[in-house]
């Protein structure tokens, strides 16, 4: 996927200027996609330069205008054209698993319970916030009722966010778990040099 895609499906979710954009892409879609604020604005610029966008300016009071982009006609054929195409399944790189692993031949395994510890902080306040927007935006008494195709397909992707910052957090419970069993041995052999 191109910065360009993920683009394209915040402004179909709703038009927005490139502050507001980045903006969503710190609070939502970013955690799926990351890309800086610089990214953003490089790409709308392309985007726009190439038809995929329209832009329209947005008087305001007492600052500069601001510029609006929506999607155009050539940008909702680039996006159902990628939406159509298979993409491989995401291979998961995961640098805090290898260093849990090399723990064992390159020092002391109870050393990486401070790093854990600070992952699992980093993953327990990141589902706090996917919990709060669900709450928000899905199931709270405030939520719109009954949720249109976008919102339900828009749910069902923070439910796998949730899901998966579950998952990471019951690994890192089972990491530490292990880490503080281990720092009570004196002696930590080597780990065996086959394996998953």
């Amino acid at each position: 996927m191109a910065l360009d895609h993920a683009i394209l499906v915040s402004l179909l979710e709703k038009p927005g200027s490139g502050y507001e954009l980045a903006r969503r892409f710190d609070r939502s879609i970013g955690y799926f996609w990351t890309a800086t604020h610089q990214q953003i604005y490089r790409v709308l610029k392309r985007m726009e330069s190439e038809g995929m966008l329209a832009v329209r300016e947005v008087p305001q009071q007492g600052r500069p205008d601001k510029k609006e982009y929506s999607v155009a006609g050539p940008g909702r054929t680039a996006l159902a054209g990628w939406l159509r195409e298979p993409i491989e399944p995401e291979s998961l790189r995961h640098e805090l698993a290898v260093k849990i692993r090399g723990a064992a031949f390159g020092g002391d395994p109870a050393s990486l319970i401070h790093e854990v510890e600070r992952h699992h902080a980093a993953h327990s306040e990141r589902l706090a916030r996917y919990l709060a927007g669900e709450q928000r935006d899905f199931t709270g008494p405030e939520a719109p009722r009954p949720l249109d195709a976008g919102r339900e397909l828009q749910h069902v992707v923070l439910r796998g966010g949730i899901a998966q910052e579950r998952m990471s957090i019951a690994w890192l419970d089972d990491v530490l778990t292990t880490l503080h069993r281990i720092a009570t041995t004196t002696d930590t052999p080597p780990g065996p040099s086959t394996g998953a």
